[in-house]
C-alpha cells in the first residue's frame, strides 16, 4: 500500500474534526456559559526505514530514518476562561465570577454541573422551586434542591455576593433565608463530560467535586445577581482556525492527488 494516501486521508479526517469542533463553538457564540472547546492532534505511529546501526565499514550512523504515518484527535479540549458578564432583566439571574459550578439535579436524579445562572422560580409541589429553563432543579450549598414556600414574591428574592436567598421582613428589611446556592469547584475542569444542555458530569478525568461551603483553601467564587455569563468563544479566532483547517484539508487532499497521478505513471510504464 502506498503510505501517503492512508496518511493524507488521516490528515483529512483530522481537519474535518478540526472544523466540526470549530463550527459547534461559532454555533455557541451565544449561548450562556457556553465554553470554547479546542483539536488536539497527535502523530500516528512511525515506520522504520533506516535504523541507526553501523553502515557496512563499521561507521555508526547519526541518525535513521522513520516515515510518520498520519495524525489522528486525541482529545478536543473545553477551555474554561471567564466568559463576559451582560445584564439580564431577570432577578433570578446569577454569573459566576471565578472557577465554581452552579450544582444541578438532573431529570434522572444524577447530580451535574453549570455555568449557565439562567434560573426561574417553578412550581413545585405547594410551593417553589429554583430551576433551570428546562425544569431541573438547582442545588444548595447542602445538596439539596432549594424549595421555597408558596409566601414568597419572586421579585423581591435578591441574593448576595456569598450566594445566601434574602428576603425583605416585616419592615421591609432585607434577611436571609438560610439558603445558599450551592457553587462546586473541580481541580480539573477540562476532565468533565460533555452532557449537553450547559450542563457537566463529574468523572474520574475531572476529580471529585468540591463544594465551596464545606472545602477550605478554595477561592471562594462570587455571584452576580442579575447578571448572565456569556460565552468565552472568540468569533475572530475561530474563524483563523477555520481558515488554516480548511487550507489543511485542501493539501492533505491535493497529496492524495498527486499520489493517485504518480501511480497513475507507474501504471502507464510497462505499455
Amino acid at each position: 500500500m502506498v503510505r501517503s494516501l492512508w496518511t493524507a486521508a488521516s490528515g483529512m479526517i483530522a481537519q474535518q474534526n478540526n472544523v466540526d469542533t470549530i463550527a459547534n463553538n461559532l454555533a455557541n457564540v451565544n449561548t450562556t456559559g457556553y465554553k470554547t472547546e479546542v483539536a488536539e492532534f497527535k502523530s500516528l505511529l512511525y515506520q522504520d526505514i533506516q535504523a541507526k546501526t553501523t553502515s557496512g565499514n563499521g561507521e555508526t550512523k547519526p541518525v535513521g530514518a522513520q516515515v510518520g504515518l498520519g495524525v489522528r484527535n486525541s482529545s478536543v479540549t473545553s477551555r474554561f476562561t471567564q466568559g463576559s458578564f451582560y445584564e439580564s432583566s431577570s432577578n433570578l439571574a446569577f454569573a459566576i465570577g471565578g472557577d465554581g459550578f452552579f450544582g444541578i439535579r438532573g431529570q434522572d436524579g444524577n447530580t451535574y454541573y453549570s455555568r449557565n445562572g439562567d434560573f426561574h422560580l417553578s412550581t413545585y409541589g405547594t410551593g417553589l422551586a429554583l430551576t433551570t429553563s428546562d425544569g431541573n432543579l438547582v442545588l444548595d450549598s447542602t445538596g439539596k434542591p432549594i424549595e421555597l414556600g408558596g409566601s414568597y414574591v419572586s421579585s423581591k428574592i435578591v441574593v448576595n455576593g456569598k450566594g445566601e436567598l434574602c428576603y425583605p421582613d416585616e419592615n421591609n428589611n432585607v434577611q436571609p433565608l438560610g439558603i445558599t446556592i450551592g457553587v462546586w469547584q473541580f481541580n480539573n475542569p477540562s476532565g468533565l463530560e460533555k452532557m449537553g444542555d450547559s450542563l457537566f458530569a463529574a468523572t474520574g478525568a475531572s476529580g471529585q467535586a468540591m463544594n465551596e461551603a464545606t472545602t477550605n483553601g478554595l477561592i471562594k467564587s462570587e455571584l452576580r445577581q442579575g447578571y448572565l455569563e456569556g460565552s468565552n468563544v472568540q468569533v475572530a479566532d475561530e474563524m483563523v482556525n477555520m481558515i488554516v483547517a480548511q487550507r489543511a484539508y485542501e493539501l492533505n487532499s491535493k497529496a492524495i492527488q498527486a499520489t493517485d497521478e504518480m501511480m497513475s505513471q507507474a501504471n502507464q510504464l510497462r505499455r
